[in-house]
């Protein structure tokens, strides 16, 4: 599919393939240890504008209840009110509001600039992004891939539950680590 943003400019769309899309994220543990996890229902798409990459943008869902990070009753605490609300709050959104310093080689890094919402709480979040490159699968389908970072503090979205710990410190940090490798196929 191929949108005309303009006379001189067109966007072309693209789903993120959830199947080839991990979106993970870790944060301390008793502030010794990183702890990791992912979701694994991810959706969204991406729609890129070749002629000014500067104007491409992303849409992304992540279900809440998909958290997995291999401990089920850990799981279960990171789904419930003290966390994430599941059951209040079905999905994370990420949705750009600019790209900057846009590149379409592989190999190039631009910063994509959005809102995250969680828990119902929006904040600006910047992730530095790496175009890794394009191609046709087996199967006659167009195809791109990203890799992208970034950080936030969780107490930004409410995420305040913590437990102090008698050696100091507290047991859940709150600098949270994002680590993205989306694929996407050509709508």
């Amino acid at each position: 599919m191929t949108e005309t943003l303009n006379e001189t400019s067109t966007a072309t769309v693209w789903a993120i393939d959830p199947a080839h899309t991990l979106v993970e994220f870790s944060a301390k543990h008793m502030m010794i240890t990183t702890v990791k996890g992912r979701f694994t229902e991810v959706k969204g798409e991406i729609r890129m504008d070749e002629t000014y990459p500067d104007r491409s943008s992303v849409q992304a869902e992540l279900g809440v209840a998909s958290i997995n990070t291999g401990v089920e009753q850990r799981d279960a605490h990171l789904r419930s009110a003290d966390f994430l609300d599941a059951e209040s709050f079905g999905a994370i959104t990420f949705t750009s509001k600019r790209v900057e310093g846009a590149v379409d080689v592989p190999g190039g890094t631009f910063t994509l600039v959005g809102d995250l919402t969680i828990r119902g709480t929006t904040r600006e979040v910047a992730l530095e992004v790496g175009f890794d490159g394009r191609g046709r699968d087996p199967w006659g389908g167009e195809r791109v891939s990203f890799s992208a970072t970034g950080k936030f503090d969780r107490r930004d979205f409410g995420l305040t539950w913590n437990t102090a710990l008698e050696t100091g410190g507290v047991l859940v940090g709150n600098e949270i680590k994002i680590s993205i490798e989306a694929q996407a196929v050509r709508a």
